[in-house]
């Protein structure tokens, strides 16, 4: 009888252990299929598997979890530039003051798109999540372009790096649309 029990055990231990091995299998398995189709499958790949909810995620939960990733990282641009304006060095530069409150402002914008895109997708209204996606990379367009109106200022290269990072997300999530509207 406990040789019994020992064994139904054992096989109850080593099923659950196949399931969650296949699972999450399964799971990888989308993350690479889901970001081949997109520009930048390394960032794609790294930031699914990163994100402890994409093991529980179709394609569009996914597209969701990026979208959130660009809201964070638009967030934190924001919040980065306004720090910027508020330090000494641009604290005398009405210009500078003038172009990084543009640029937090268009960064808060960026986040607020993305924002409306993660409701797009859970109502499936994919072109409208598009359209907001695809507006919340342009936002850090204008902000370089009002550090070129005015010659004398510097665009720096941790708003650059934070431009393109930006960019890159929302090109994966982009990538993303695209290949839910083929399945």
């Amino acid at each position: 009888m406990a040789s019994t029990i020992f064994f139904l055990l054992l096989s109850l231990t080593f099923s659950n252990h196949l399931l969650v091995s296949a699972s999450g299998r399964d799971t990888t398995d989308l993350i690479q299929k889901t970001c081949q189709n997109t520009k930048h499958y390394d960032l794609c790949v790294f930031s699914l598997e990163s994100n402890p909810t994409s093991s529980h995620m179709d394609t569009k939960g996914l597209a969701q979890i990026m979208a959130g990733i660009g809201m964070a990282n638009a967030t934190a641009t924001s919040s980065y530039l306004t720090s910027q304006l508020l330090s000494s060095s641009a604290s005398n530069d009405t210009v500078m003051k003038k172009v990084l409150k543009g640029c937090a402002d268009k960064y808060t914008y960026a986040a607020d798109a993305l924002q409306s895109s993660v409701q797009d997708l859970a109502t499936e209204n994919y072109d409208y999540a598009y359209m907001h996606i695809s507006a919340a990379s342009d936002y850090p367009n204008a902000c370089h372009n009002a550090f070129r109106n005015y010659p004398g200022l510097v665009y720096q290269p941790e708003i650059a790096r934070r431009e393109e990072g930006l960019k890159q997300i929302c090109d994966v999530v982009l990538g993303i649309i695209d290949h839910i509207g083929f399945q």
